[in-house]
């Protein structure tokens, strides 16, 4: 992916989404040739010149120094996720050898252990690009036959535009989708030369025009734990919480595990599920 491009774009975003009232300055209410804050308005407001931040604004991030990337931060009210998004996106990138970043994510097999021993508690393994990496009994049960599919296809973006089926698993299939393009936002943040992204990203945009168009957003944030709602095939509703870990020394390997409150009619229904097994499971039960 172009940085310079996805930096233009990303600043061009976040400053359409301010209105003068927004921050404090007057609107004269003449016609606005371009929605949101002018490029002087945005410079006034963040103590830099028009002529630098239209050169910032145009890809031009080389050299930029971490006082003025946080004086436009504040001036865009950006998010801390949207602040470091902006930081990586206008820090040059190192030279990598080739293989070194893109080599290929794998779960520990003590890490497969410990969520075998989760027996009533949905847990999956996802790479930096939202790929299933592993994932326990339960979770094959309540999202679909991980197992069933070839390795290219686990993938939660893939699964949530391309899959008929995740909308009727998600409830809040629109809230699921922000989150899905803009953990892959992040990623591409971090990793512009990534060509797995690139590939995934290119065909999502092609076979989806709801990924399209949220992708073009420029959406990103960063959610580590909330509350799902899902419609199972065998046990109907479940209001689950999920909780995303991280590790040390990968920090691009993520556990999300999935929970009912206890003595809900949700926690009954894992309950349920789990004695069922999975291959009582319909065939065509969560995403798959």
């Amino acid at each position: 992916m172009d940085q310079r491009a996805e930096l233009s774009e990303f600043l061009r975003s976040r400053r359409a989404r301010l209105k003068p009232e927004d921050v404090g300055l007057p609107d004269f209410g003449r016609h606005r040739r371009v929605p949101g804050l002018r490029r002087e308005e945005l410079a006034q407001l963040a103590g830099v010149s028009v002529a630098y931040y239209t050169r910032l604004e145009q890809g031009h991030g080389q050299n930029v120094s971490t006082e003025v990337l946080d004086s436009i931060a504040r001036a865009l009210r950006l998010t801390d996720t949207e602040h470091a998004h902006l930081t990586h996106l206008a820090s040059p990138k190192p030279k990598k050898k080739r293989g070194a970043v893109h080599r290929t994510q794998k779960v520990r097999p003590q890490l497969q252990h410990l969520i075998d021993t989760m027996d009533q508690v949905p847990a999956v393994f996802l790479g930096r690009r939202l790929e299933v990496l592993a994932w326990n009994r339960m979770a094959r049960a309540l999202f679909g036959d991980f197992a069933a599919m070839e390795p290219a296809e686990r993938n939660m973006a893939r699964l949530v535009f391309l899959d008929p089926n995740a909308r009727s698993l998600y409830l809040d299939w629109e809230c699921k989708a922000v989150e899905v393009v803009s953990t892959l936002r992040l990623c591409a943040g971090c990793y512009p030369d990534d060509p797995q992204l690139s590939s995934l990203v290119g065909e999502l945009s092609v076979k989806s025009e709801e990924f399209r168009s949220l992708w073009a957003a420029h959406t990103v944030q960063e959610k580590g734990h909330g509350v799902k709602r899902l419609h199972h095939p065998l046990v109907g509703e479940l209001a689950l919480a999920y909780e995303t870990l991280r590790f040390p020394d990968d920090h691009d390997l993520s556990l999300v595990t999935y929970h009912a409150e206890p003595d809900s009619r949700s926690a009954e229904s894992l309950r349920l599920l789990a004695g069922w097994g999975v291959d009582e499971v319909p065939a065509d039960a969560g995403t798959t």
